[in-house]
């Protein structure tokens, strides 16, 4: 716009040295001026003082209509004016509509005005109709043009903005989604390692307390339980402040290996009868952590709420994946009914690797606790239900 404005300005320059120096009367030459001139004054107006009052786009559009009008009237150089200002209908019009009727009032203004000054001679149909109605058709078709551009730049422009202000939104409830999912892993973990250590602690202490005139020699060994446990869960709770669960205690020696010692001091804790058959499965290491602490949850709710005498785990190689079991001969309950933290962690935890948890339970019948992990097929899992290094039966 500053450099059409410029070259406007060159131009009304331009056209006014040239009536100045048109033959003819000078009456004549000093209204041409004066009509070039009010056009100028509106345009300056216009252009300088966008919000004033008196002069608005439709009053110059106006005004331009009748200095052309007199111009061709006058025989002045109307066609200069006309070309020079051509743009100014779809600049100030606002709409094609008020765009096109504002041509339509200077190309009739102009043939109104040469006509009245030539009559209808072959010179006006020739050169002058012929001539304004090129012009005027030429201006429309690139005022339409120009127009559609800017209306679909305007259009791009805003669904730019859109798309922007959609991409943040989209970002930032990936954001507090991670940030809810990462909150929600760390309950999980919390539940399934800390609470779960630091209850198991809570009852050896009163079961040490207890003791202690009785069976000192029970208590001493409950004592050294406690610290075992809290030394474990200061690691596990080191790991989760480091952020560093995979380098946890899934990870050392095998899977097999891993839930021995968790059952081994589990029946030490507990004293109840712990009946393992551990297959060494080889597994990446989600799966690892997700079979340990879907064993620690489910022993975990044994000793809180089974009653039980025995327990048996069994962990075994499929074709179609991994099986972890863990039964008890307790009380029982119904799945349905339960509302705690401790199954529906495990739940999810087995989903997120594709696997799912089945709970089998009812009133005096003890409970079956069943996850199914998928994992890629092994040879020779096609005709072997279970790996032949299991650590055996106790």
């Amino acid at each position: 716009m500053r450099c059409w404005n410029a070259v406007c300005w060159v131009l009304f320059a331009a056209m006014a040295a040239g009536l100045a120096a048109m033959d003819g009367s000078v009456r004549s030459r000093y209204a041409s001026l004066a009509l070039l001139g009010c056009v100028v004054l509106c345009y300056a107006l216009l252009d300088r003082f966008p919000d004033n009052p008196v002069v608005r786009p439709h009053v110059y559009l106006s005004v331009l209509v009748l200095a052309l009008g007199g111009l061709a009237c006058l025989g002045g150089s109307y066609a200069a004016l006309f070309m020079v200002t051509l743009p100014h209908y779809w600049m100030f019009g606002r709409t094609p509509r008020i765009s096109m009727g504002f041509l339509g009032l200077a190309t009739a203004a102009t043939l109104a005005g040469s006509w009245y000054r030539e009559g209808w001679s072959l010179q006006f149909f020739a050169e002058t109709m012929v001539s304004t109605l090129i012009v005027v058709a030429v201006g429309v078709l690139i005022g339409l043009w120009t127009h559609s551009v800017v209306a679909q730049s305007t259009e791009r422009a805003r669904l730019i903005v859109e798309l922007e202000r959609t991409q943040a939104e989209l970002s930032e409830a990936h954001q507090r989604q991670g940030a809810a999912d990462e909150r929600e892993r760390m309950a999980r973990e919390i539940h399934d390692t800390l609470a779960q250590g630091l209850a198991s602690i809570v009852v050896l202490a009163e079961a040490a307390r207890a003791g202690l005139d009785a069976e000192p020699a029970r208590s001493a060994q409950q004592l050294r339980s406690i610290e075992s446990t809290a030394r474990e869960n200061l690691a596990e709770a080191r790991e989760l402040v480091g952020s560093a669960q995979q380098q946890g205690g899934a990870a050392a020696g095998s899977v097999a290996r891993t839930l021995r010692r968790i059952l081994d001091r589990f029946a030490e804790d507990t004293g109840l009868i712990m009946i393992g058959d551990l297959a060494d499965i080889e597994c990446d290491q989600q799966t690892r952590i997700a079979l340990l602490r879907c064993t620690q949850e489910s022993v975990a709710n044994v000793r809180k709420h089974a009653r039980a005498s025995t327990v048996g785990v069994m962990l075994t190689r499929r074709p179609h994946g991994v099986e972890l079991e863990v039964t008890d001969d307790g009380i029982g309950f119904v799945p349905e009914e339960s509302t705690g933290f401790g199954l529906d962690g495990m739940r999810k935890r087995l989903a997120e690797l594709g696997g799912r948890l089945t709970v089998t339970s009812s009133l005096g019948d003890g409970t079956r606790v069943l996850g199914v992990i998928p994992l890629e097929p092994a040879p020779g899992d096609s005709d072997v239900e279970s790996d032949p290094g299991s650590e055996g039966t106790r």
